[in-house]
């Protein structure tokens, strides 16, 4: 018998077919969920059946104001992620070209990774009380850490080949890192910066569990107080459709940007 030629490891899936199937696995998610909650396998004080998620979240928009609870939180959370990109796109650039740089950063780094965000909230209300900077450093820790370490990686991984043809010909050391080295890592920086911007959304629900008296995060915990499971799911769904605009907008951005990179 011969092999479905669909499945080959590494085939391109066409654009129709990846839009089908992606639908498709976001319309048997709601259908086993609704068969589950519908059909009385769950009770709803447990997990709100679709209908009720949906009604509940018809009323946060209509007459709890939750689209300004939406507003707060995305700019809590680009707010926080550009502030780390600020400081971990230059260090990660430095470190993964200096060598000297990278062994007298990359031990605290690689330490200070692995620190979770969350443990820093009751050292950030001290520092910053419960207004926005303390949310903003939330994502700024949890994020600029990990920006460094994987530029650093990218960078460092250039062909040696391609520097040293370019000090052959003259280049500075200046102009081997922006005519070569950024040029070569532009591409899966750009991807590395889509992948963190995805983890600052999990640390800003966390900045707004504690302390907050807006945002989706503290809508959550509102809804968590009342037992309404609809309101929680629905804030949850909010959370995976705007994740899902944003990194629908980094890939097309990072297509624009990087063409050639687009289709490897």
């Amino acid at each position: 018998m011969g092999q479905n030629s669909s499945f080959e490891p590494l085939k391109p899936v066409a654009p129709r077919t990846r839009a089908v199937l992606g639908v498709g696995f976001f319309v048997l998610f709601i259908a086993v969920w609704a068969a589950a909650t519908l059909g009385g396998f769950i009770k709803p004080l447990f997990l709100a059946d679709p209908v009720k998620t949906f009604a509940a979240g018809y009323r946060l928009f209509t007459e709890y104001g939750f689209l300004s609870d939406i507003g707060i939180t995305v700019y809590r959370v680009m707010g926080g992620f550009v502030l780390a990109m600020i400081v971990g796109l230059p260090l990660g650039i430095a470190m993964g070209a200096f060598k000297p740089i990278e062994a007298f950063f990359g031990p605290f780094v690689s330490f200070a990774r692995y620190l979770p965000a969350s443990a820093f909230i009751p050292l950030l209300i001290l520092w910053a009380g419960v207004g926005e900077a303390q949310k903003l450093l939330v994502i700024f820790i949890g994020s600029v850490f990990q920006i460094v370490l994987m530029v650093a990686v990218i960078i460092g991984e250039t062909r040696r080949d391609l520097m040293e043809a370019a000090l052959t010909l003259g280049a500075s050391r200046r102009g081997v890192v922006t005519r070569v080295l950024l040029p070569n890592a532009s591409p899966q920086i750009a991807e590395t910066l889509r992948l963190v911007l995805g983890w600052a959304w999990t640390y800003v629900i966390v900045a707004e569990l504690v302390g907050a008296d807006s945002g989706i995060g503290h809508m959550i915990m509102d809804s968590q107080r009342f037992l309404d499971t609809g309101q929680m799911i629905f804030g949850i769904f909010i959370i995976g459709v705007i994740g899902l605009i944003t990194d629908f907008a980094f890939r097309a951005i990072n297509v624009w940007l990087f063409p050639w990179y687009a289709g490897r």
